[in-house]
């Protein structure tokens, strides 16, 4: 057959593969500062842009899309083209592709910092942000679908199976969890409410770790693990079985996080049930990927790189082991809210997506720039001081998460909690904290050394130009099957269907969990004294969203004799949310539950709280938040509008509350103003810092204009619409 001659695209790989590695040592170093915060919470005091509420949806969109998504657009760029035998179908949109997505990730670096933010998490990027990662998703999708049309392969490899249904899945799940309206250029809100918006964001959540951190990261291990090895894939027909259930069955999953809470029982069964069945693929694909090794073992003890793709593939079966018994009823009440996510979360995070990148990148970097790897054993330092770091990091949060459960949940002998003040489980566990600012500071080690490694065999090496292949144009693919073909093998060169048929697969289980929870009343009883929030607690509820206080503070009781007696019962009921836009349920419990702290403290208290949380708190770990106070006013220009939003969405704001907000809101603010000024302290200090404004010739902000007010009137709110007689 006459053979084709094309050149393969590395240049665009090599950007990829320099912009994971950028964005890997930020996104760690904002991740490493954030543990550090646990241990001297007040080291950027008065500093908003680098408060933790700020700084850890940052790390966490830095770490996900910034690092692990252009690992595997790497991966995907280099091994598509080799699989297909094809140039990408596009350098334009390639290029495209590579800096419309660093442009996304310079938006978020700028926007989450500055508090713009939806709070959902994973998806806390504001609306004009999300529209560009849909724009940038679907180039992707077009280059890579264009690539399979004119490829000259006839059939597509397992590991392309994998990255069509990430592109699919990644694309349903971003559009229908940020369905928003706009309020301003970057403010915005959901239009699900309360149990909806939850059961949405965690669809999304479980699945986006599902299909962006799993099936891509499956797919570039079906390519590379093998050709590295220089083995065949284990079984085929395994690879078979973990696609389709993978993808069929992960999407179901999302509930399980959401377990006791408000969401429906029916949801959170479905949830449970589908999490424990998740094992078997999952598995699967774990036992494909070591046994490829059958017979290579003796290469892993001399390839680095075959060392961090073992652990990568180990760290994901444990993950994936640990994740559905995290679903069963009996093991959430205990893990939930706890530490013990944090430490499940980055033994996939740090061992099965930062080591399959780290072994992708130190053995692309040599083939393309056609020299050896500048140091081996860098390389293995690398490897052992990373093990060393996951494993000094996550063993001290499976104990702290063990702790905290067990220290919420005692009582003494006459029905009182044990520890009933709660910042005496954050200091039991503070030791803990400390092993995982050590076990971080090993894994950042472990990065800067690959840093080095790789700039030194650049330097040595050549410079990276596409590469020169050849192969015979593709025959006319007929589109019937052929004689004793079975049906996948059909499937698998027609690239076409094939997305079609992973598209319907992960649509079921979404589309039975979520549309009935949005379509039958039945599901969200409404309570008749749950009312809208006024003028003033909107906005303050916007500045608790803007500060990331939902990081640490969740607004959801569990219905637990624990949680009940001690934050002030009784359990959440689904009525009680019907107007949060967004829900606020939060995933972690670093300070206490605030759904019935309203009234629970007076005024004065919150005002010196958020000052100084150390002088009302002692031993807390919560960090001031001093620029709510400053002097200048809070801004209410969009008050209005976003009173409209919400009535859009189905709040009951009248018209003549709307045409009133700033007054009730200027009311509001003085009754509160009025309340401070119980405390003699707060007198003095307010007349001496308006004496100092007027010396200095500044316009003196009166405290009812200023944010401080609204944040406390929000956080007096919370949990006064359900009436509860005080626990003894």
């Amino acid at each position: 057959m006459e053979m084709e001659q094309f050149y393969y695209d590395n240049k665009i790989v090599k950007k990829f593969i320099y912009a994971t590695i950028l964005f890997g040592v930020v996104g760690m170093l904002v991740g490493l500062t954030l543990a550090v915060m646990y241990l001297f919470p007040n080291m950027t005091d008065g500093i908003s842009w680098l408060s933790y509420g700020r700084l850890r949806p940052l790390h966490t969109n830095a770490v996900i899309f910034a690092f692990v998504g252009n690992a595997f657009f790497a991966g995907m760029y280099y091994s598509l083209q080799r699989l297909l035998k094809a140039r990408m179908f596009s350098d334009f949109l390639s290029n495209l592709h590579f800096w419309g997505w660093q442009l996304i990730i310079v938006a978020a670096a700028i926007t989450l910092p500055l508090g713009y933010t939806s709070s959902k998490e994973y998806a806390e990027l504001e609306w004009p942000i999300d529209i560009a990662i849909a724009l940038i998703w679907v180039v992707m999708g077009i280059n890579m679908i264009g690539t399979m049309i004119k490829r000259r392969e006839r059939h597509l490899y397992v590991a392309i199976w994998f990255y069509i249904a990430t592109f699919v899945t990644v694309a349903v799940l971003h559009i229908f969890n940020n369905i928003e309206i706009p309020v301003s250029g970057l403010k915005s809100y959901s239009v699900y409410a309360g149990v909806q918006d939850a059961l949405v964001q965690w669809w999304y959540g479980h699945n986006a770790v599902a299909f962006f951190l799993t099936t891509p990261f499956l797919g570039l291990m079906y390519y590379f693990v093998p050709k590295i090895a220089n083995r065949p894939v284990y079984s085929y027909r395994l690879s078979i079985i973990h696609f389709w259930s993978l993808i069929f069955i992960y999407i179901w999953a999302g509930p399980h996080h959401l377990l006791y809470s408000a969401l429906p029982n029916w949801a959170q069964n479905l949830g449970v049930a589908f999490s424990v069945m998740l094992i078997a693929p999952s598995w699967g694909g774990m036992i494909n990927g070591l046994l490829t090794l059958r017979g290579a073992w003796d290469k892993v003890r001399e390839e680095p790189v075959l060392k961090f793709f073992v652990v990568a593939i180990t760290g994901y079966g444990m993950a994936t082991f640990e994740g559905p018994m995290l679903s069963l009823k009996n093991v959430n009440a205990i893990a939930h809210y706890t530490d013990w996510i944090v430490a499940h979360v980055h033994v996939g995070a740090l061992a099965w997506n930062g080591f399959m990148s780290f072994g992708i990148i130190y053995w692309l970097i040599p083939r393309m720039t056609k020299s050896e790897l500048f140091s081996k054993k860098l390389a293995n330092f690398h490897f052992w001081i990373g093990t060393l770091g996951i494993i000094v990091y996550t063993i001290p949060l499976y104990v702290a998460g063990f702790q905290q459960a067990s220290m919420w949940k005692q009582f003494n002998p006459d029905g009182t909690l044990t520890y009933g003040n709660f910042l005496e489980t954050v200091t039991a566990i503070m030791p803990m904290y400390w092993m995982r600012a050590i076990g971080g500071t090993l894994y950042l080690v472990g990065m800067l050394t690959l840093v080095y490694n790789i700039i030194m065999t650049v330097k040595a090496g050549n410079t990276i130009e596409d590469e020169l292949a050849q192969a015979p144009a593709l025959q006319t693919i007929k589109s019937s099957r052929l004689s004793g073909e079975k049906f996948h093998s059909w499937l698998e060169r027609k690239p076409i269907q094939l997305t079609i048929l992973a598209t319907i697969a992960i649509l079921i289980g979404g589309i039975i969990q979520i549309v009935p929870t949005i379509m039958v009343k039945s599901n969200i009883p409404t309570i008749s004294s749950v009312k809208p929030y006024t003028p003033l607690e909107l906005e303050g509820r916007d500045l608790y969203i803007r500060e990331g206080c939902v990081g640490c503070h969740s607004q959801s009781i569990r219905p637990f004799r624990s949680e009940v007696v001690r934050y002030n019962g009784p359990q959440s009921k689904a009525g009680e949310f019907v107007y949060d836009h967004p829900f606020l349920w939060g995933s972690k419990r670093t300070g206490p539950d605030l759904l019935r702290v309203g009234g629970k403290y007076n005024d004065n208290w919150h005002f010196n709280h958020m000052w100084n949380p150390q002088s009302t708190s002692a031993g807390s770990i919560m960090p001031g938040y001093k620029w709510l106070f400053d002097n200048k006013p809070m801004d209410i220009s969009l008050t209005q509008k976003k009173m409209q939003a919400m009535i859009s969405l189905g709040v009951p704001y009248s018209p003549e509350e709307v045409a009133n907000a700033q007054k009730t809101l200027r009311e509001q603010a003085v009754k509160i103003e009025k309340n401070l000024e119980s405390d003699p302290d707060f007198v003095k200090s307010y007349e001496d810092s308006r004496k100092k404004a007027e010396a200095k010739g500044e316009k003196f902000t009166p405290m009812n204009e200023r944010e401080i007010v609204a944040l406390i009137a929000y956080i007096q709110r919370l949990g006064t619409d359900i009436k509860v007689k005080e626990t003894k």
